[in-house]
C-alpha cells in the first residue's frame, strides 16, 4: 500500500480524551492555520506572547549556573547567542544536551525551552544544556537558521573545556522544527566531518518539505499544526526553492538519501499528527542504512499535544520515554 500519495481522503484518527478536552479548552484558535497572509501578525502576536525568561529567572533561586554567550556565526553571518545552563555544583566535565526550540521556524525563542529542559533532564540526569537563539523564518531563510546551529555547534564542541561540557557525549535535540534542526544538524556534522554527536533527540520532528503525506492530508484542518501552516513554514524558510526537486537534505532531512553513519536517533510523533508519516519514515530508512532508531508513535496524539497537556497520561508516558532513552545514551557513552 502506498502511503506516501494519497489517493482518497481518509478519516482521522481519534483524539486520546484527555487530549480533546484540554484541546476543546484552548478553543478554535489553536487551529487556526498559518497562511501567508496572516504569518506577520502571528508571529509579532507570538513573540509577544511566549514568555522570556531572563537569566536571573532561569537561575532558579541558584539551582542552575546560567549564562548568555555570543559566538561568531557562518562566515558573513552575524553573532549566535546560545544560553547555556547546567545544574550548580556538579562537579566535573558534564554530557551536554545541544537544543534547538519548536516553532516551525517561524517562531519561538531559546529562553523559553529552557525551565522545562532544566527540570526535566539537567537535574535529574546531571547534563548541560545550551539552547540556540537561530535566526527565524522569512526574514533568514535557509540556510541561515542551520548555519547558526551548526556555528554555535562547533564553537560548543572546541570551548568545551571552558564551558565545562564533555565535547564527547553531546546530544543534539530539538521538538518540531527543532528537530528537524537537529536531524539536519546531524547530517551536517557527518557530511562537513564535524562534531560527532551520540545521539539525536526528534520530538515530532518536522522533516519534509513537500508535505504531500497520507497523515498531511488526513490531518489536514485537524492537527492543531495542519498542511496548511506546514506549507507556509516551508514556503517561508526556503522561498522560491520550496519543493525544488535538488533541494539539499540539510533543508528538509527526509528528502536525504544517505542516512548512514549518523548516531542512534529517538523519534517520536503522534499517530493523529501531520508529521507521522514523515517521521515513521525517517525512523526506517535509518534502520534501512544500517543506523539506530527507536520510534514511538502516541496513539491519539496530535502535535505538541505534551504542552498543551502537560499532565496527561499520555503526555507523562512521552517524557519518560525522551527520559529514559537519554538516560541510556549518557550510560553507554560514559561506559567507554
Amino acid at each position: 500500500m502506498d502511503f506516501t500519495s494519497p489517493s482518497t481522503t481518509r478519516e482521522a484518527p481519534p483524539l486520546d480524551p484527555e487530549l480533546s478536552e484540554a484541546l476543546a479548552a484552548l478553543g478554535p484558535a489553536a487551529r487556526e492555520p498559518f497562511t501567508p497572509e496572516n504569518l506577520a501578525a502571528r508571529q509579532a502576536r507570538d513573540a509577544t506572547a511566549r514568555p522570556r525568561p531572563t537569566a536571573r529567572d532561569l537561575r532558579a533561586d541558584g539551582r542552575f549556573e546560567v549564562e548568555e554567550l555570543r559566538v561568531p556565526g557562518a562566515p558573513g553571518a552575524p553573532d549566535v547567542t546560545l544560553v547555556s545552563a547546567r545544574p550548580a555544583g556538579v562537579a566535573g566535565p558534564l554530557p551536554l544536551l545541544y537544543y534547538m526550540h519548536g516553532g516551525g521556524m517561524i517562531m519561538g525563542n531559546a529562553w523559553s525551552v529552557l525551565p522545562k529542559l532544566l527540570r526535566d533532564w539537567a537535574l535529574p540526569l546531571e547534563l548541560a544544556v545550551i539552547s540556540v537563539e537561530y535566526r527565524l523564518a522569512p526574514r533568514t531563510r535557509y540556510p541561515g537558521p542551520l548555519e547558526d546551529c551548526y556555528a554555535g555547534f562547533v564553537w560548543a564542541a572546541e570551548h568545551a573545556t571552558a564551558l565545562g561540557i564533555d565535547a564527547g557525549r553531546v546530544i543534539v535535540g530539538g521538538k518540531s522544527a527543532g528537530g528537524g534542526l537537529a536531524a539536519a544538524l546531524a547530517l551536517l556534522a557527518r557530511d562537513r566531518g564535524g562534531p560527532a554527536p551520540i545521539g539525536q533527540l526528534l520530538i515530532c520532528p518536522m522533516l519534509d518539505d513537500r508535505n504531500d503525506t497520507r497523515s498531511s492530508h488526513q490531518m489536514a484542518g485537524v492537527d492543531v499544526w495542519d498542511r496548511t501552516s506546514n506549507a507556509t513554514a516551508w514556503q517561508a524558510l526556503l522561498g522560491d526553492r520550496y519543493g525544488a526537486a535538488d533541494l539539499p537534505p540539510y533543508a528538509a532531512p527526509a528528502r536525504a538519501t544517505d542516512l548512514s553513519r549518523l548516531p542512534p536517533a529517538y523519534i517520536e510523533v503522534g499517530a493523529a499528527e501531520t508529521f507521522r508519516d514523515e517521521d515513521v519514515a525517517y525512523a526506517d530508512a535509518l534502520w534501512q542504512a544500517g543506523g539506530q532508531a527507536e520510534l514511538h508513535v502516541w496513539p491519539g496524539a496530535c502535535h505538541g499535544f505534551d504542552t498543551f497537556a502537560p499532565e496527561a497520561a499520555l503526555s507523562r508516558d512521552a517524557r519518560d520515554a525522551r527520559t529514559r532513552w537519554l538516560r541510556r545514551i549518557l550510560a553507554r557513552s560514559g561506559n567507554r
